[in-house]
């Protein structure tokens, strides 16, 4: 029956007319409403990637110790002994802005289950937020810092429900995320290394089993929501926004653990974005099957749902599965057993089509390979951006010269700056009882692997900053700085997941940002042997035309052969010498001194040279290997006295540091490829150093009640004040 206000429809959906053209011609006839209900959400930017695939493809994906790369639920890669690692990024920054609390909280519950649907348990998470200005004092600040307790709250909540432990993460603040908030949440299970379950639908006959929670109306068009801009009208959305349940998670987290104890599962797919249609359609199309399901047996919440409903619905915790004929009642058994639906709503056939029915009658019938394998994959025009011919020429010289003690006074209580305990304090990271390096103890995270006595490190990293003078560099920045991280804590990076959020793709100037970006992750990950196994595509971070400035998270993992010797990244013992390892130029650009002093993200960046990089990760692992170190720290925002800064606040020990440079601004340059070392055998260190062609300069002693960088100083109780109370000042000034 042809539809009437097509044009309506279409619109809604956010298909175009040459989309439906194409639907048609794929169809040989016009679709009903369930049939584009199912091309709008699998052809939306947040399933398809249309816009964005094209660039994806050069990623370098392979490695000798990767399993699983980029196409399934999430990486996986071999830690040894029979062990793996499998991990994943993803956003819910839609969501989140409209209704902070539901958006993060289902962002978390669907990064686990992304997880636990590959067969390993959860044992770790980390969030990458990026909040507006929480420091405006009028509606923008009320309603950021609505939201930052919003978003942390939602995180909380559902992880710890959960009993996995949130052991670190990012979170920085900038006027370009006040109409698009970002929230990237990261999650990584361990599993055995040849026990990796799949998401795919073979096995003609074979039944396809709904397991989990009813399905509701929560969440319809959640997919094609978070694939267009924002209005001012959009925060009434509400409706498109799934509400999670944290404990039935759990109970399915467990019946799906012990249900691959069995022999029972072909294949499993989390219903995340677009719901049983995605999960359906993805299931089929990665092993060239077909499918029918009868959605009248599709267990529902709510009365007189239609099949558009059903196959359009996001409920949270809820997984559909391919299981080996026969099988059928046991599998029932093991869930009804943890208190969870499940019901035998289809089979796998060979017609390569999807075949839909309702209470016998067939409600529709598409191809699956069109849908899941084949969607539109544009070629956006590109434009470079015109601002940045402007903001090159910016020249630090020709500003009002700010002393450094009043420039130092600002940065260390920056809010990019000082412990962020009020958010991480509200998150169990204990939990499991594996975690050696938790939140707020800088640089990487560290778990314990108790089945092969190693550790495995993680860092989230993205500087937005450094992405909008220069999406190339900034891009490659993503990948080395969460790398260096990782080698900080004694780890050997590894591999990375992504989240690539940036603004609207059909302006050119966005893709521009985007091809550029991913084009400096592609050549990071290539020179620094750390391929991408996982990832996610965020587009139309935009509101009423104001994109967000582009924002490749990255989060790197890494491995440590030996649990007992994870680095710490602070001051431990009182008369050590600090070595700073790596020269330091005058690098201003997009830098945090330009920004909280003269208001200004501009500049230029410096190339990434590689080979020092790599040097400087080797020289940290080796030494600490060897026994000679005591704590590793990398320089990054503010340079080196902010860094020195927040080792001593962490430690509650003092510095009198004497650094060499050029400029005396150069203590806040943000020059790529350093760090600070703490040392515990000089010489030894010294001879590595030298060995690995490295400059490095002895810079002090750790001691003494007081925090002093060349010329500037402060007394370390006022600055551990300011360090661990600022950031709850302003977040909680409203209550």
């Amino acid at each position: 029956m042809e539809i009437e206000n097509i044009q309506e429809v279409l619109q809604a959906h956010k298909l175009s007319e040459a989309e439906y053209e194409n639907i048609k011609s794929i169809l040989g006839r016009e679709p009903n409403l369930v049939e584009i209900g199912i091309f709008s959400a699998m052809w939306s930017e947040h399933c398809s990637y249309k816009s964005s695939t094209k660039y994806l493809r050069g990623f370098p994906t392979k490695a000798p110790w990767v399993i699983q790369g980029p196409g399934e639920n999430a990486g996986v890669i071999d830690i040894g002994d029979g062990m793996a690692a499998v991990f994943k990024m993803e956003s819910h920054n839609h969501p989140s802005y409209i209704e902070p609390y539901q958006g993060a909280a289902t962002g978390v519950g669907g990064i686990l289950r992304d997880i636990f649907t590959m067969g390993a348990r959860p044992v770790a998470n980390l969030n990458a937020l990026r909040f507006g200005n929480v420091l405006d004092k009028e509606s923008i600040g009320r309603y950021q810092r609505h939201l930052v307790r919003g978003v942390v709250e939602g995180i909380g909540g559902y992880g710890n429900c959960m009993g996995v432990p949130t052991i670190g993460g990012e979170t920085s603040f900038d006027e370009c995320y006040n109409g698009n908030i970002l929230v990237n949440a990261f999650s990584l299970g361990l599993a055995k290394s040849d026990e990796i379950f799949y998401g795919k639908a073979e096995g003609i006959g074979n039944p396809v089993i709904y397991v989990g929670s009813k399905t509701g109306r929560d969440g319809l068009g959640g997919a094609v929501m978070s694939s267009d801009s924002f209005t001012e009208e959009s925060k009434s959305l509400r409706p498109t926004v799934q509400v999670g349940d944290p404990f039935t998670e759990k109970l399915l987290l467990e019946a799906c653990l012990e249900l691959f104890q069995t022999d029972h599962v072909v294949g499993i797919q989390d219903m995340g974005a677009a719901g049983l249609t995605s999960s359906s359609f993805e299931m089929a199309g990665r092993s060239g099957s077909g499918m029918i399901m009868h959605l009248d047996k599709v267990p529902a919440r709510e009365e007189g749902m239609t099949p558009y409903e059903f196959m359009l619905s996001e409920s949270q915790e809820r997984m559909l599965l391919c299981a080996k004929k026969g099988s059928e009642q046991e599998i029932i058994d093991i869930f009804e057993k943890w208190d969870l639906d499940a019901a035998v709503v289809g089979e796998v056939t060979d017609t390569g089509n999807m075949e839909l029915f309702w209470h016998g009658e067939k409600c529709a019938e598409v191809p699956v390979d069109p849908v899941s394998e084949e969607a539109p994959v544009l070629d956006r025009p590109t434009r470079e951006p015109a601002y940045l011919s402007r903001i090159a020429k910016f020249d630090l010289n020709a500003e009002e010269k700010i002393a450094n003690q009043d420039a130092y006074n600002k940065l260390i209580s920056s809010l990019e700056v000082v412990d962020k305990a009020w958010i991480y304090d509200q998150y169990d990271s204990m939990v499991q009882t594996n975690t050696a390096k938790g939140p707020g103890t800088l640089d990487a995270s560290v778990i314990r692997v108790k089945e092969n006595g190693k550790a495995l490190a993680m860092s989230s990293d993205c500087n937005p900053r450094y992405c909008y003078i220069n999406p190339e560099i900034g891009g490659a920045l993503t990948v080395v700085e969460s790398g260096r991280n990782v080698a900080m804590s004694g780890a050997q990076p590894l591999a990375i997941t992504d989240c690539l959020n940036f603004g609207n793709p059909e302006n050119p100037e966005v893709m521009w940002q985007f091809a550029k970006a991913t084009d400096g992750i592609k050549q990071a990950c290539e020179k620094l042997s750390t391929p991408v196994v996982s990832g996610n595509v965020s587009l139309y971070n935009e509101t009423d035309g104001i994109s967000v400035f582009p924002t490749p998270t990255v989060a790197m993992v890494g491995l440590n052969d030996d649990e007992h010797k994870v680095l710490p990244s602070s001051f431990q013992n009182e008369g050590a010498s600090l070595y700073l390892i790596g020269e330091t130029g005058s690098d201003f650009g997009g830098s945090l001194y330009l920004k909280e002093l003269y208001g200004k993200t501009e500049g230029t960046l410096p190339e990434i040279d590689y080979e020092k990089e790599l040097a400087l990760w080797k020289l940290v692992i080796e030494a600490n290997k060897a026994g000679i170190l005591n704590a590793a720290k990398d320089i990054n925002v503010g340079g080196i006295a902010v860094a020195l800064s927040k080792m001593a606040a962490i430690s509650g020990k003092g510095i009198d540091a004497k650094i060499s440079v050029g400029d005396e601004r150069d203590i806040f340059s943000e020059t790529f490829s350093r760090a600070i070392v703490e040392t515990n055998d000089d010489a030894a260190f010294e001879a590595k150093a030298k060995e690995l062609g490295l400059a490095i300069e002895k810079i002090g002693t750790v001691g003494g009640e007081s925090v002093s960088v060349n010329d500037v100083s402060i007394d370390l109780g006022e600055l551990q004040t300011i360090y661990y109370n600022r950031f709850k000042a302003v977040i909680e000034q409203d209550l």
